[in-house]
C-alpha cells in the first residue's frame, strides 16, 4: 500500500527541487490554528518555513517571499491557508 503524501512532504519536495537550499525547516502549525480562520479539520493549513538558498542571491526579500509562494501555488490553492516564511540566502 502506497502511503500518500502529506503536504509538508510536497512543499518539502517542491521547494527542494526548485531551490536547492543548504537549510530548509518546514513545521506544520496547524494544530495551533484550530477554531481560527482558514483551519481544516486534519489540519494542514498553517505552516512556518526556514530556508537558506544560495540561489536566492540578489533577490530582494518580497522577491523572494514571491518566489516561494509561486513555487508552492498549488498547495495553497488546494489546501494551505497560511505561510510564515523566513527565506534568505
Amino acid at each position: 500500500m502506497v502511503k500518500k503524501m502529506t503536504m509538508k512532504d510536497r512543499m518539502e519536495r517542491k521547494l527542494t527541487s526548485g531551490f536547492h537550499p543548504q537549510q530548509l525547516e518546514i513545521v506544520d502549525e496547524s494544530e495551533d490554528h484550530r477554531g481560527h480562520g482558514g483551519y481544516l479539520e486534519g489540519g494542514e493549513t498553517h505552516f512556518r518555513v526556514l530556508m537558506r538558498a544560495r540561489s536566492l542571491k540578489g533577490m530582494s526579500r518580497v522577491a523572494r517571499q514571491r518566489a516561494v509562494m509561486s513555487c508552492l501555488k498549488a498547495e495553497m490553492d488546494e489546501r494551505v491557508h497560511a505561510l510564515a516564511l523566513d527565506v534568505d540566502v
